[in-house]
C-alpha cells in the first residue's frame, strides 16, 4: 500500500513543478509590469534581474509551510489517506484554476486561490466523514477522544472542528480594502510626481534625481527589511528582532546614503537614476515574490511528503486509520526544494508565453498612448466617465485660471510614439512610483499583518498610476475602465470558484479510488497541454499581426495591400459557396467551422483598421494621398467580410434551430448567384495580379447579370410566398441571403475601383 501513496507523492510533486509553472506565469505580472511597460532594457534584461530575484528569494523563503498543513484546516482531525485525497484534490484545482486565468491574460491572487482551494477540499472531506456511517463516526469519535482532541466522545462533531475559517475569511475581507487604497494611493503619488516632475523631466532629473532615488531606495529598502526578515531563514530570530526594532535608524541613514551615493553617481558618471530605481525595485518585487508566494505553490505537495513521513513510521498501518496529528507541529523544509522550485520559476519566467500574455493585459490597460482596446465598454464603465467629465468641468470652474494653467503644462506631452513597434506603454516616472508605491504597501501591509495580496495591490497601483497620468483620456477611458472591472470581478469569483472545485474534485477522487485520481490526472494533463497549444498558436497569430502592421513601409505597402485583398476574396467566395452548400446539406458542424473562419478574417481586418494611423505614422510625409486611398481599400474589404459574415450567421442559426431546409430550387438559385461571384472575383484577382485594371467594363457586365439575376429571385420568392409554397422562417432567410449577396457585389465592384485608384497613385500613373 504504501508504494501506491509513494507514487501518489511523486504525483504530488509533477503537479507542485506544473503549478509552478502555471502560478510564476500568473504572477509575473507583479514585479515585471513597470519594467515591461516602460522597457527601461530589453526584455531578456528585465527577465534576468527578475530570476535572480526569484532564485535569491526562494533560496531564502520560510521554511515553514503552515498555510497548507494547518492554517485553513486542523489536520489532526483527518486520516492519512483523507490528507492525501485533499491535497490531490487541491493541486489539480490550481492548476486548472491558474491555468484558465493564464489563457484568458487575467491576473488573479495564487494566495486568495489556494486558501479557498484548501478550504474547500477540507469542508469536501469533512462532509464526506461526517456523513458516513454511524459505527464509522462513532470510532473516529474515540480515536479524538483518546487523542485528547475531545473532551467527550458524545460531542456532536460539526465542520467547525475541522475548518480553521478565519484565515480565509481575514484574506477575502483584505480583498476590498487592498484594491481601494491600492488604487487611491497609486493615484495620488503619481499625481504629485507628474506634478513636480512632468513629462519632460530629464532637466529637473539632473537636480532632483538623488532626492527622488533616495526616496525610492529607502522604501524598497524598508520593503525588503520588513517583508524579507519575516520570511529569512538565515536570520536567527535575534538578529530578526534587532533589525525590526532599530528600523527607523536603518531607514534614515538609508535615505541620507542613497540620496547622496545617486545624486554623485548621476552627476560623475551619468547613470540614469529612474532606470536604476525601476532595475532595482523589479529585483525586490521578485525577490520578496518569490519569499512569500512559493508557500502557495509547493506547500501542498511538501505537506503532503510530511504526511507520508509521519505514515512510514507505520508502514504496516492501514492509511484510513493513521493520525495526522503529527502535521500540527513546525517542520522544517529542505533547502534543496526551495532551489529546485526557485529553478523552475526562472525558466518558467524566461521561457513561459501565457506570462507575457498576463503581462499584456496589465500593461495595454495603463499603457499612456491608444491603441487596441480588448475590453468593450459596459453601462458602469460609461456612467463613471460621465461623471468624471462632469465633475472635472466643475472643478475647473472653481481652480484659479493660472495654477489649472500651470497644472495642464506639466501633463502636456509631447512623445509620440506611433511609429514605433516597441515603444514603452508609459515612462520611467511612472514606473518607478508603481513599483516603490507598490512596495511600501505591500512592506505596510505585511508590518500590520493585513492579508493584503501582492497581485491586487501591484495591479491596482499601475492602475491608479494611469488614471493620475491621464493615460485613460476620452478616447479609451470606457475601456480601460471596463478592463479593470472585469479583472476585479475575476478576482471575486476566484475565491467561490476556487471553493467548489476543490469540494467537487474531493467527492470524485473519493469515490473514485486510486482509478479514478488517475483517470482525473490524465484528463486534467491534456486539457492542460491542449489549452497550452491553442494559447501558443493565439500568440503565433497574434505576433503575426503585429510583424505585418509594423513592418509595412512605402515600398512594400502596395505589395501587402494587394496580398490582403486577394487573400480575403478567395476565403470570402469560398465560404460563400461553402455556407450553400452546408444549407442544402444541413451540416450544422461545418457551418459553425465556416463562422469561426468569416469571425477570424473580421478581426483580422479590423486590427489592420484599428491600427491605421500606425501604418500611416510609419509612411513618408509626402504619402498621405496613399494612406488615405490605402484607408479606403480597408473600407470596401470589411463591407465585404461584414456582408458575408452576416449572409453565414442567419443560414447558422436556421439550420442549428432544425428549421424547414430550403426548397431545391431556391438553393439552385443561389448557387446561380454563387457562380457570379466566383466569376466576378476571379476578374478582380487577376487585374490585381497583373496590375492590369483594364476590366472594368467585363466587370460592371458581370455585375449587371448578377444583380439582374438577383431582382429575379426575389421575385421568384414573393411568387412563392404568395402561393404559401414557403414559410415565415424561409422567407426570412432567403431574402437576408438575397440581400447580403447583392451587398457583395456592389461592394466587390467598390473594392476593386479603390485598389486600382492606390495601384496607380503608388505606380505614379
Amino acid at each position: 500500500m504504501e508504494n501506491v501513496y509513494l507514487i501518489l507523492v511523486g504525483v504530488l510533486f509533477l503537479l507542485a513543478i506544473s503549478d509552478l509553472i502555471v502560478g510564476v506565469s500568473n504572477d509575473a505580472v507583479n514585479f515585471l509590469n513597470a519594467a515591461v511597460g516602460s522597457r527601461v532594457a530589453s526584455f531578456k534584461v528585465i527577465v534576468f534581474v527578475a530570476s535572480l530575484g526569484v532564485l535569491v528569494g526562494a533560496v531564502s523563503s520560510s521554511g515553514m509551510m503552515e498555510v497548507a498543513r494547518k492554517g485553513i484546516f486542523h489536520p489532526q482531525m483527518f486520516y492519512f489517506s483523507e490528507i492525501m485525497i485533499i491535497f490531490l484534490a487541491v493541486m489539480t484545482t490550481d492548476i486548472i484554476m491558474l491555468d484558465t486565468f493564464n489563457s484568458l491574460g487575467m491576473p488573479t491572487s495564487t494566495t486568495v486561490s489556494i486558501v479557498f482551494e484548501l478550504l474547500g477540499a477540507a469542508v469536501g472531506m469533512a462532509t464526506i466523514k461526517l456523513s458516513a456511517s454511524a459505527q464509522s463516526l462513532a470510532s473516529f469519535k474515540q480515536f479524538l477522544f483518546h487523542n485528547h482532541l475531545i473532551e467527550s466522545v458524545n460531542q456532536t462533531l460539526s465542520l467547525g472542528d475541522f475548518i480553521n475559517s478565519s484565515k480565509a475569511l481575514a484574506i477575502i475581507s483584505g480583498i476590498l480594502f487592498s484594491v481601494v487604497v491600492a488604487f487611491i494611493v497609486g493615484a495620488l503619488i503619481q499625481y504629485i510626481a507628474r506634478i513636480i516632475f512632468s513629462f519632460n523631466y530629464k532637466k529637473r532629473m539632473k537636480w532632483f534625481g538623488g532626492l527622488w532615488g533616495g526616496i525610492a531606495f529607502t522604501a524598497i529598502t524598508y520593503f525588503i527589511v520588513i517583508k524579507g526578515v519575516h520570511s529569512a531563514t538565515y536570520l536567527t530570530d535575534e538578529d530578526k528582532n534587532w533589525i525590526l526594532s532599530n528600523t527607523a535608524i536603518i531607514l534614515w541613514g538609508g535615505f541620507v546614503f542613497w540620496t547622496v551615493f545617486l545624486q554623485l553617481l548621476n552627476w560623475v558618471f551619468k547613470i540614469n537614476i529612474l532606470k536604476t530605481i525601476v532595475i532595482v525595485g523589479t529585483f525586490s518585487l521578485a525577490l520578496a515574490f518569490a519569499g512569500n508566494d512559493l508557500v502557495n505553490f509547493i506547500g501542498v505537495p511538501i505537506a503532503g511528503y510530511n504526511a507520508f513521513e509521519i505514515f512510514m513510521h507505520n508502514p504496516s498501518a492501514d492509511p484510513g486509520t493513521v493520525s495526522m496529528i503529527g502535521m500540527a507541529g513546525k517542520v522544517a523544509t529542505p533547502v534543496y526544494f526551495l532551489l529546485i522550485a526557485g529553478l523552475v520559476m526562472m525558466l518558467t519566467l524566461a521561457f513561459s508565453k501565457k506570462a507575457r500574455t498576463v503581462i499584456k493585459t496589465s500593461v495595454d490597460l495603463s499603457r499612456q498612448d491608444e491603441g487596441d482596446e480588448r475590453f468593450k465598454s459596459n453601462a458602469i464603465s460609461k456612467a463613471l466617465v460621465r461623471s468624471s467629465i462632469n465633475f472635472s468641468k466643475g472643478v475647473s470652474k472653481v481652480v484659479p485660471a493660472p495654477i489649472a494653467s500651470f497644472v495642464n503644462r506639466q501633463f502636456e506631452n509631447s512623445t509620440v510614439h506611433a511609429k514605433e513597434k516597441d515603444a514603452p506603454a508609459f515612462d520611467l516616472i511612472r514606473a518607478s512610483v508603481t513599483l516603490v508605491v507598490a512596495s511600501l504597501l505591500i512592506a505596510l501591509g505585511t508590518s500590520l499583518t493585513l492579508p493584503l495580496s501582492t497581485t491586487y495591490v501591484t495591479f491596482m497601483v499601475a492602475m491608479g498610476t494611469s488614471l493620475a497620468d491621464k493615460a485613460w483620456d476620452r478616447e479609451s477611458a470606457v475601456y480601460r475602465i471596463s478592463g479593470v472591472f472585469s479583472v476585479i470581478g475575476g478576482w471575486f469569483i476566484t475565491a467561490f470558484i476556487a471553493f467548489s472545485t476543490a469540494f467537487i474534485v474531493v467527492y470524485l477522487f473519493s469515490y473514485g479510488g486510486i482509478i479514478g485520481i488517475f483517470i482525473i490526472l490524465a484528463l486534467v494533463a491534456f486539457l492542460v497541454f491542449r489549452s497550452y497549444r491553442v494559447h501558443n498558436k493565439k500568440v503565433k497569430e497574434k505576433d503575426s499581426e503585429n510583424e505585418g502592421v509594423y513592418s509595412i513601409t512605402d515600398e512594400n505597402l502596395l505589395e501587402r495591400s494587394n496580398a490582403t485583398v486577394i487573400s480575403n476574396l478567395k476565403k470570402i467566395v469560398r465560404e460563400y459557396r461553402h455556407t450553400i452548400e452546408l444549407l442544402d446539406k444541413e451540416h450544422v458542424k461545418d457551418l459553425k467551422k465556416t463562422k469561426k473562419v468569416l469571425d477570424d478574417m473580421a478581426v483580422r481586418t479590423k486590427y489592420l483598421k484599428d491600427h491605421v494611423n500606425v501604418i500611416i505614422g510609419r509612411l513618408e510625409e509626402q504619402s498621405i494621398d496613399s494612406g488615405y486611398l490605402m484607408v479606403q481599400v480597408l473600407d470596401y474589404m470589411r463591407e465585404m467580410i461584414h456582408s458575408i459574415s452576416f449572409f453565414n450567421q442567419p443560414v447558422l442559426e436556421h439550420v442549428d434551430n432544425n428549421h424547414k431546409p430550403l426548397l431545391e430550387e431556391q438553393i439552385k438559385e443561389l448557387k446561380k448567384l454563387s457562380s457570379y461571384l466566383d466569376k466576378l472575383v476571379k476578374v478582380i484577382m487577376q487585374s490585381i495580379l497583373s496590375s492590369d485594371y483594364s476590366v472594368q467594363e467585363e466587370l460592371l457586365k458581370i455585375q449587371e447579370e448578377a444583380l439582374i439575376y438577383l431582382e429575379g429571385s426575389r421575385k421568384n420568392q414573393i411568387r412563392r410566398i404568395k402561393k404559401g409554397e414557403v414559410g415565415t422562417r424561409n422567407s426570412m432567410l432567403f431574402l437576408n441571403m438575397l440581400t447580403e449577396s447583392k451587398n457583395l457585389f456592389l461592394q466587390a465592384v467598390n473594392l476593386f475601383k479603390a485598389q486600382r485608384d492606390f495601384t496607380q497613385y503608388k505606380n505614379g500613373l
